[in-house]
């Protein structure tokens, strides 16, 4: 190791894009690249749009190497080039193999997103506000072939209040591992910091989320509806189908609130005034103060019932 860590970044999502900007201002760390995943199309004229993490590395100055295979023998060979003694990985979005995992001399280390061995896999964010835990973080995991399965060097445990949204968690859980990152690779640099092996015993393993399963069902309860609209922001958003005389639609829930002093039917609507909608759950009920039509910006749930012109919406159960 030279008297600067030297770095190479692999990052895509939000979450990576505060560590991204630590490793490269931090003096004592030398950043000899950056690689994310190809610009994919975005918006309604579907123009290639980068990663935010290659938004990020524009800002710094810096030209980020859009990597459409991580473990293609090219980018190895740059790699390699580059000699960096880590590489640091942040939710970048492939899977790295062995030729890639043995490259760097003090190894490929990842930043996970939940208190590893709790939540391997591609979605700890949106699991642990699915599940109302009282509190996640951040790993920094020696990263090995199997699916998060790494020793752990650091843990940085974050409380919860059950009021957090998945993408504000996410960009908080950025700026937490951001603060860190520059002492605990220094230290895994100088030999002072060793992994410690995941108890596999205690594993839960969460998958990547699909857009079926932000369908709103009623039966649930409010708490699990509240945390579920927060789990599923931005995507695939919490929605719900409702029928008026216009046809059937789905919306999609942005702000509510439990209201366990109230009950009903499952999806029985209770009221529909000057403060918002309030629908029965199978344990108290939901009141939606925001919500998003299909195809429109999100508006208050007054604003909605206001374009339907007295009538009232029909929630329908799934």
């Amino acid at each position: 190791m030279t008297d600067r860590a030297k770095i190479y970044f692999l990052g895509s999502g939000t979450i990576a894009v505060p560590v991204l900007r630590a490793v490269a201002a931090a003096p004592e760390l030398e950043l000899t690249g950056v690689g994310t995943q190809l610009d994919r199309p975005a918006g309604r004229n579907r123009k290639p749009t980068p990663t935010p993490v290659g938004a990020a590395a524009f800002e710094l100055g810096i030209e980020p190497d859009r990597v459409a295979s991580v473990n293609a023998p090219e980018f190895l060979a740059k790699l390699r080039a580059q000699a960096p003694d880590i590489i640091l990985v942040v939710s970048f979005g492939q899977l790295l193999r062995a030729g890639l995992l043995e490259l760097p001399p003090k190894g490929c280390v990842n930043i996970h997103a939940s208190l590893l061995p709790r939540y391997r896999g591609a979605s700890p964010i949106t699991q642990c506000i699915l599940n109302r835990d009282v509190e996640t973080g951040v790993c920094f995991m020696a990263m090995e072939r199997g699916l998060d399965t790494g020793a752990v060097y650091q843990t940085i445990p974050v409380p919860l209040d059950h009021s957090e949204y998945a993408a504000e968690l996410e960009f908080k859980l950025g700026v937490i591992a951001a603060e860190a990152t520059s002492g605990i690779l220094c230290s895994i640099c100088r030999g002072e910091l060793l992994p410690e092996p995941q108890d596999s015993v205690q594993a839960t393993v969460c998958t990547k989320i699909r857009k079926a399963d932000g369908q709103v069902r009623w039966t649930e309860s409010c708490y699990e509806l509240d945390a579920m609209v927060r789990a599923y922001c931005p995507w695939p958003g919490a929605f719900a189908t409702v029928r008026t005389s216009k046809g059937v639609e789905s919306v999609t829930l942005i702000r509510v609130n439990h209201r366990r002093d109230l009950s009903g039917r499952p999806g029985e609507l209770l009221r529909a005034d000057k403060h918002g909608l309030v629908v029965a759950c199978g344990k108290g009920a939901i009141e939606i103060l925001e919500l998003a039509p299909p195809g429109r910006r999100s508006m208050p749930a007054v604003a909605y019932l206001n374009g339907l012109r007295g009538e009232l919406p029909e929630f329908l159960p799934q």
